[in-house]
């Protein structure tokens, strides 16, 4: 019995990612760079991008407000992705916690002509110094973190493309 119930879980599970993968809606279309505009001279390019598997179900609707020194930016909605050219100089992004608090930040050199990719993504509140988590309550937060430029790159196709922010 149990394990017809692991079997029924898992088939609904795959069912709910399969269908999570379309979030970005037909409407929206992925990123290509050959529709990506050039890097304004003198700036850098930053690239914000948010997959499509979140483990936890309350935090899929919820679209995380990115803050660049403390002021907004735009929010991100599950996969999805956009960008924002930014002057030279050092900056502190920061993302919405849902949940816990977290001092999570990652700060940033830009340099002019560079691009630097950031991913909004959901952590286990221990990895922000948080104690681990009981199996009945799991206070898990978004974070935003560098990502490589070869992984972002194999990742930008795949995610609904939002443009400049």
């Amino acid at each position: 019995m149990r394990r017809q119930h692991r079997l029924i879980l898992s088939t609904l599970l795959g069912l709910c990612l399969t269908a999570l993968a379309g979030c970005a809606g037909p409407g929206t279309p992925t990123i290509a760079q050959s529709q990506v505009p050039p890097i304004k001279p003198g700036m850098a390019r930053v690239w914000f991008l948010r997959g499509s598997i979140t483990p936890a179900g309350s935090v899929q609707a919820f679209s995380p407000m990115i803050y660049v020194n403390g002021a907004p930016v735009a929010p991100i909605p599950l996969a999805t992705g956009f960008y924002r050219d930014f002057a030279p100089g050092t900056y502190k992004f920061t993302v919405e916690p849902f949940g816990l608090p977290t001092a999570q930040a990652s700060i940033v050199d830009l340099a002019p002509g560079t691009q630097t990719y950031l991913d909004v993504d959901w952590v286990a509140s221990w990895t922000q110094g948080y104690p681990p988590a009981s199996w009945n309550f799991s206070p898990n937060t978004f974070a935003i973190l560098r990502m490589e430029p070869q992984v972002a790159q194999a990742y930008l196709p795949t995610l609904g493309y939002l443009g400049e922010r």
